[in-house]
């Protein structure tokens, strides 16, 4: 035998255990519904009517809850199976794209899924120094090198050009203080 046909045994031997013990609890339930009847009977002087009753009352139970075994195994099957996907969710900290439907944890313990209808970015969000808030950039808030390059015939055309490279350069340091 190969290793997951042993296992696949194993398994099989594992859950007729747990339902041959089942077998033997509803068992010895029902025997002691029928015991306590015909005590009934012989010490509180119960009419046979009221001991069959009892007894199918109990019987009845017992069916019940039989019955409603697989409706219940099912259910926390499924339950199961949401919470575990649940806590198995992809973490997108640092911001990513979601293509297929995908389970997260929303405030308050309720559930949602994102990326059912197709991508969707999800992008990591910053208050910057004026407190709006907006997408975080990839920098890690160092220094920042901006670089001009200018072409010039001569040293005049160069001094011509020096009003537009400060408004330029004034542009970028206004971006960067807003995070952009």
């Amino acid at each position: 035998m190969e290793v997951d046909e042993i296992d696949h045994a194993l398994e099989s031997a594992s859950q007729l255990k747990v339902v041959l013990d089942d077998l033997e609890a509803r068992s010895r339930s029902f025997g002691s519904a029928i015991t306590s009847a015909l005590k009934g009977a012989v010490l509180e002087g119960d009419s046979l009517t009221e001991v069959l009753q009892g007894i199918a009352s109990r019987f009845s139970s017992i069916s019940l809850d039989a019955g409603m075994k697989p409706l219940e195994n099912s259910l926390t099957s499924m339950f199961s199976g949401l919470t575990s996907s649940l806590s198995n969710a992809v973490g997108f900290a640092n911001g990513g794209v979601v293509d297929s439907p995908t389970h997260f944890a929303m405030a308050g313990g309720q559930a949602g899924v994102m990326g059912e209808a197709g991508a969707e970015a999800i992008m990591p969000l910053r208050r910057g120094p004026d407190g709006r808030l907006g997408v975080a950039g990839a920098g890690d808030g160092g220094p920042i090198q901006v670089v001009f390059n200018v072409q010039a015939a001569d040293a005049q055309s160069f001094r011509r050009s020096e009003g537009q490279i400060n408004a330029m350069l004034t542009r970028a340091v206004g971006r960067g203080r807003r995070g952009i």
